[in-house]
């Protein structure tokens, strides 16, 4: 994963980084709980990204035999990438998701 070049003070971090984990699995909660976190939105624009990424993957899964193939890869792949974000926020880390990480959906 890529490591973010905005910097985020210590206290945003240790203040918010639980509820920037839990934006991996729904990525609005650190815009309701943390509204002023930069560490925050951070966490919530990748979790935004990880959740588009899945409906694509549902998209994908319609199409006979190559999308019931890929489809599974595909989702498994996001479970660990989402997993992955989640451990670095937990961990005080802003680092972007590999592949998808790079859009930004979220205003800072």
């Amino acid at each position: 994963m890529g490591e973010n070049n905005q910097v985020f003070t210590q206290e945003d971090i240790e203040k918010n980084k639980v509820i920037a984990a839990l934006a991996y699995l729904i990525f609005f909660i650190p815009l309701l709980a943390a509204k002023d976190s930069a560490f925050g939105k951070f966490h919530a624009n990748q979790g935004l990204i990880l959740w588009i990424s899945f409906i694509i993957v549902n998209v994908i899964y319609i199409i006979p035999i190559l999308g019931w193939i890929a489809a599974p890869l595909l989702s498994i792949a996001l479970i660990i990438i989402g997993i992955m974000g989640a451990v670095s926020a937990y961990n005080g880390k802003a680092e972007e998701m590999p592949v998808i990480g790079q859009f930004n959906l979220i205003n800072k």
